[in-house]
């Protein structure tokens, strides 16, 4: 029976020390330029002493003209090495593995912030798919540039590796580029790049090819994937399972599951009736996948108590136990898990009661508590979501006003 103090050992041979890993989360703590910050870098030091096994970072975007957020973090070169190599060293001296989410937002880019919005087909997001509300239809890409964002994977990939992450996840989920690619809801392409599963797939196995070929094989590279879109059109759950087997049979490390897309957010709506006494979101789907690969797999989506994570494991259905927002209000989370101090790990936000504003919430809430983090505070459970909504609001305006400065020096 496997436990969640156990070694996890990745098919290219790296050890994970345990079963507990920090999923992905929107930080949204880079500078103005889309730097990584002294900020950010002690938000990590914090968890790497939480006793988890893995860190993953939330979205370092391949692009500075293809961002997600006012504050992402971007690598597309090597001028802030020094400050990457900072990160890379905040988990030193724990052996906890820190992986590099990498990411291209393509139609979900923010409009306020992104000149243009590339996607792979000219199909519009519908009202709610971004955070700033806009349904501009996007440009679709020709094939060099498909090309060009696949060698821009592999170049941040290597540069992150160069720099001492221990890994890099590819975020192929909740509606961002590579999604994108996977859905035919989203991809109404004619050309190689659509139509069939077998083209849709093309792109998210020539990043993982272009990844692999740049950083070698002793080097672990995941991907966080979409169990289904949760949407009429969109990627299915059969289709997933598909593209599981041909990522495993290329030789990806990890397979992180969750759900959804901002136009259908499964992952972080309502569950399903059959999964609500077993607390997490996917594990329906696991119970399926753990049968057609023998990839390392990780769920993450709503797992909040002790006793179930430690079923969930002992299932032997799944490897890894992720978990994002807990970390933000209990950030010493892994080692209460192994020492038995907290059995439940709730994260219930105040409101604001607007619908729209609300939505919202459900990410730059816990944002904002990772900003106390960084700056050495407690987290804020009953923290004001009118000035956490203030707040961000005022760093699209400021990020859009940078925008319009650059744009006018070039005249």
């Amino acid at each position: 029976m496997t436990v969640l103090e156990e070694e996890m050992i990745l098919p290219n041979g790296s050890t994970l020390k345990n079963r507990i890993a920090k999923s992905a989360m929107s930080e949204n703590l880079s500078n103005k330029n889309n730097e990584p910050t002294p900020l950010l870098i002690e938000v990590y030091k914090k968890w790497a002493q939480s006793g988890a096994g893995l860190l993953i970072t939330g979205n370092i975007m391949i692009d500075s003209k293809a961002i997600g957020e006012p504050r992402n973090v971007v690598v597309e070169n090597r001028k802030n090495f020094e400050i990457l190599k900072e990160w890379a060293e905040s988990v030193n001296g724990t052996d906890t593995h820190l992986w590099a989410q990498i990411n291209h937002p393509g139609r979900q880019a923010m409009e306020p912030i992104n000149r243009d919005l590339k996607a792979p087909s000219a199909v519009p997001l519908k009202s709610g798919g971004r955070k700033d509300g806009s349904k501009k239809i996007p440009i679709a890409l020709n094939e060099s540039q498909i090309l060009a964002i696949i060698e821009a994977f592999g170049n941040t990939a290597i540069i992150l590796k160069d720099a001492g992450f221990s890994g890099v996840q590819i975020h192929g989920a909740h509606g961002y580029l590579v999604s994108q690619f996977l859905s035919p809801y989203s991809n109404i392409r004619s050309d190689k790049w659509g139509g069939s599963l077998v083209n849709r797939a093309r792109f998210v196995i020539e990043v993982y090819r272009k990844i692999r070929a740049r950083v070698g094989k002793s080097f672990p590279i995941g991907i966080k994937l979409n169990s289904a879109d949760f949407q009429k059109g969109g990627f299915s759950e059969e289709e997933s399972m598909e593209v599981v087997k041909i990522l495993s049979k290329e030789g990806i490390d990890l397979i992180e599951i969750s759900g959804g897309t901002y136009e259908a957010p499964a992952m972080m709506g309502k569950r399903k009736k059959s999964t609500i006494k077993r607390e997490v979101y996917f594990m329906d789907y696991i119970e399926k996948a753990s049968k057609i690969t023998t990839t390392p797999l990780m769920l993450t989506g709503g797992f909040r108590t002790t006793s179930i994570m430690k079923d969930a494991i002992a299932s032997n259905q799944l490897d890894i136990i992720g978990i994002a927002r807990p970390f933000t209000v209990y950030p010493n989370i892994g080692n209460e898990i192994f020492n038995n101090s907290r059995i439940n790990f709730n994260t219930k936000i105040k409101k604001t009661g607007v619908k729209g504003i609300d939505g919202a919430m459900n990410i730059i809430w816990y944002e904002s508590q990772i900003k106390r983090l960084g700056k050495g505070k407690v987290p804020k459970p009953d923290l004001n979501p009118w000035l956490v909504f203030i707040k961000y609001s005022w760093l699209i305006l400021e990020k859009k006003i940078n925008k319009k400065r650059k744009s006018s020096q070039h005249y």
